[in-house]
């Protein structure tokens, strides 16, 4: 763990410049740091959404990667950054991000084309503060995954069932599209993907 100095709070240079490692995977929340304890079935769900996308940009041949972790820089904040469960990076723009070479983190919407996260059970964070933050740093595309059904019921609906939320940025603004059991997921980075929603509520069972 990340030992706090006397200056308080942490910025996120100190932060990635400190980062563990450890093998955690930790966050920075008002230059608090948090660690993330994902438990298994959020695993099983983000591997199985990260590896049918790994496929679908190896089979277009596409300048996309996604790495084994990269921070992002909260943008007008010195002390946040968020640890997505998935983020898909453009191999050419995120070269001219500043974080990018010597910290595996970006801060750059550029730099990135896609991010995923996986919700648990402080769900308020991907649906209200992430979002948000997202949404102003310009990421093109924003995937809420929420295989439990977790979340307030003016995000999914009532009654609360499994839902996954596609965002998609439009004139600087997300605009979501639900998708449930029997539904085939639609990308917009990734239009042929072959994904149904069920594959990835069966895997967080």
């Amino acid at each position: 763990m990340i030992g706090q100095t006397a200056r308080s709070p942490l910025t996120f240079d100190e932060f990635v410049n400190q980062y563990p490692e450890d093998g955690g995977r930790y966050e920075l929340r008002w230059g608090e740091v948090v660690e993330m304890r994902p438990i298994g079935p959020h695993e099983k769900v983000s591997a199985l959404v990260a590896r049918k996308i790994d496929v679908e940009i190896e089979r277009l041949r596409l300048p996309l990667f996604i790495p084994r972790t990269c921070l992002v820089k909260v943008a007008g904040s010195e002390i946040n950054g968020y640890l997505p469960d998935i983020i898909v990076l453009d191999e050419v723009t995120v070269e001219d991000d500043p974080y990018w070479n010597r910290q595996s983190s970006i801060s750059l919407g550029r730099s990135a084309k896609l991010v995923i996260e996986v919700v648990s059970t402080n769900w308020q964070d991907d649906y209200a503060h992430k979002l948000a933050d997202y949404e102003q740093l310009g990421i093109p595309e924003y995937w809420i995954v929420d295989y439990l059904g977790l979340g307030g019921v003016r995000y999914i609906g009532s009654p609360k069932q499994p839902t996954i939320t596609i965002y998609s940025l439009i004139d600087g603004e997300y605009i979501g599209e639900t998708f449930r059991m029997g539904d085939r997921l639609i990308s917009p980075l990734f239009p042929e993907l072959n994904l149904m929603a069920d594959q990835i509520f069966v895997a967080g069972q």
